[in-house]
């Protein structure tokens, strides 16, 4: 299973949906890529993979200073799964492959 693809991603946060887009490139077992919202374009970090998930984190400056961890799975061509919003808690996000 490949995680290389371009995603509309929406994470429920607490100060309702943040969507952006996401785009992933897998290697092996590591996975880069960019994701870019809010005007923003930050540099997957610890992206891999692990079973059936991958997992990544973003260093996000808006609306706050903050890491975003991910942990998503595919279905079909999309991929869900859970963020830890920093300090904020956990939440889900959902992403429609492009």
């Amino acid at each position: 299973m490949s995680f290389t693809g371009k995603w509309n991603i929406t994470i429920n946060t607490p100060m309702g949906n943040q969507e952006g887009v996401l785009e992933l490139v897998q290697d092996g077992d590591s996975v880069t890529g960019t994701m870019s919202a809010q005007g923003d374009n930050v540099a997957i970090e610890n992206g891999r993979v692990e079973g059936d998930n991958v997992l990544w984190d973003v260093n996000v400056s808006k609306p706050m200073p903050l890491t975003l961890s991910f942990k998503g799975e595919k279905s079909g061509d999309n991929l869900g799964g859970s963020v830890q919003l920093g300090a904020f808690g956990q939440s889900t996000f959902e992403a429609v492959a492009v």
